[in-house]
């Protein structure tokens, strides 16, 4: 392996940097076509048919394009070749062929954005403007819908297409699709081992018991600091921010310190609980002459003692939970203290004058003016908790044999390590149609949007 010169580092970033400028430079190019066509008109005949001419022409380019990208990576692939489409979705690729043959670089490069934007200045120069009730909408949410485009849509169209293979590790290179691949996918997610032994049913009764007690929990302890927080009260913003630090610090961080605090030996757990256990000893064997309480503190010797968190299934589970509760509880405390703050305080004032207790203001006032709050924070919770990789892998790997793995911790074993890539995406697909429907049919029945429409 080559040392890290400077030279390398600086071609790498370089490399970057252009990698940037060229991204930048398309969403420039790209905004000012959907400004030109939302905003200018041209002013006359002639005008018109140039403008017309090179936004069609633009736009045409761009299809093809984008249809060769998709072919590039398979998703129209087999239509492509059925259509007998190749001729005209390689025209871009021979184009800039002949183009780079012809042009030396950088020019290659950045004479076709220089072209194209002064092919733009040419139509704003020629036009007027246009009022445009929904222009400037589009134009904003443009680069937007490029991203998520590339890097949702796309990656997801992709996965499907993959759980409809048999793609795996001795068929990377030649995978074969078919409906047949996809149903055999789908049936050994439901009727096989996931991972190594565990089955889709066993590791997703544990994420939904995963999820409920954590979210739970988050829930629960948010909503009791967020109360106690938004008190009057001296050095309230200093304990704010001590409360906030947990979800302030990157997770992975959490995790592995966490992770080290449940050894055996070294934890900090165990430590308490071995001093904690010669702490009732010695009160056992001062308090000899006393049956009734040395019977008390010797029991207590023997019950209080270190805990096997990463050996034994139910401690190891527990400790993931104690884990994720810490890194989940300053989120929900924030949220639910914003949705706090937003609640006037004529409501409790009129409930105190008709003599409602504290109970029943929180009841009939905090709660119900909080589902707006609570319901989207909820389901993101869940979907955050039910998908939480991290705390699993660095806490416990999954572990022992597999009892604290969560579905998408099962996931990563059936891709990274038994390499089941069909298998895999159909699995991940299973995934998220749970949490799709889940989040549909918990927005039905809390109502949580009902508030947004009215």
């Amino acid at each position: 392996m080559g040392a890290l010169t400077p030279p390398i580092m600086i071609r790498s970033l370089s490399q970057v940097l252009g990698f940037i400028l060229a991204i930048a430079l398309v969403l420039l190019l790209l905004e000012g076509y959907a400004y030109l066509l939302f905003f200018r008109r041209p002013r006359t005949l002639p005008a018109a048919v140039f403008a017309r001419s090179v936004q069609i022409g633009l736009a045409g380019l761009l299809i093809l394009v984008i249809l060769r990208f998709l072919e590039q990576i398979g998703l129209i692939a087999d239509w492509v070749a059925a259509l007998r489409l190749a001729p005209l979705t390689t025209l871009p690729e021979r184009l800039w062929a002949a183009w780079a043959a012809a042009v030396p670089n950088p020019w290659r490069f950045l004479l076709p954005g220089a072209l194209v934007l002064a092919l733009e200045a040419l139509i704003y120069l020629t036009g007027e403007p246009r009022p445009s009730r929904l222009g400037l909408a589009y134009v904003l949410i443009l680069p937007a819908m490029l991203g998520i485009s590339l890097l949702i849509v796309i990656p997801f169209l992709y996965e499907v297409r993959l759980a409809f293979s048999n793609m795996a590790m001795y068929t990377a290179q030649n995978p074969e699709f078919g409906l047949r691949y996809g149903i055999e996918n789908f049936k050994k997610v439901f009727t096989g081992p996931v991972a190594k032994d565990a089955t889709f049913f066993e590791v997703f009764g544990r994420t939904v018991l995963w999820t409920v007690i954590n979210v739970s929990l988050h829930v629960t302890g948010g909503l009791i600091l967020a109360l106690l927080l938004n008190r009057p009260m001296r050095l309230r913003g200093l304990y704010r921010t001590i409360l906030i630090l947990p979800w302030a610090v990157p997770s992975t961080i959490t995790a592995m310190a966490w992770r080290n605090e449940f050894d055996y030996r070294y934890g900090f757990f165990n430590i308490m609980l071995r001093n904690l256990q010669q702490f009732f000893m010695d009160l056992a064997a001062q308090t000899q002459s006393l049956p009734l309480i040395y019977n008390l503190f010797a029991w207590l010797s023997q019950a209080v003692h270190p805990v096997p968190w990463r050996q034994d299934p139910t401690w190891a589970f527990i400790s993931v939970v104690m884990t994720n509760v810490w890194l989940g509880i300053p989120f929900m405390m924030v949220v639910i203290l914003g949705g706090l703050q937003s609640i006037s305080q004529e409501y409790y004032e009129a409930a105190e004058i008709d003599g409602a207790s504290k109970w029943q203001q929180f009841r009939h006032i905090t709660l119900p003016l909080l589902r707006p709050v609570l319901v989207p924070a909820t389901i993101l919770g869940t979907v955050w908790t039910f998908n939480r990789f991290e705390v699993i892998f660095l806490v416990t790997q999954g572990g022992p044999q597999e009892k604290t793995d969560i579905l998408v911790s099962s996931l990563y074993k059936a891709i990274f390590q038994f390499y089941r890539y069909g298998f895999s995406a159909a699995f991940a697909l299973v995934i998220f149609f749970i949490l799709l429907l889940w989040s549909i049919f918990y927005l039905r029945i809390t109502k949580g949007l009902r508030g947004v429409y009215e």
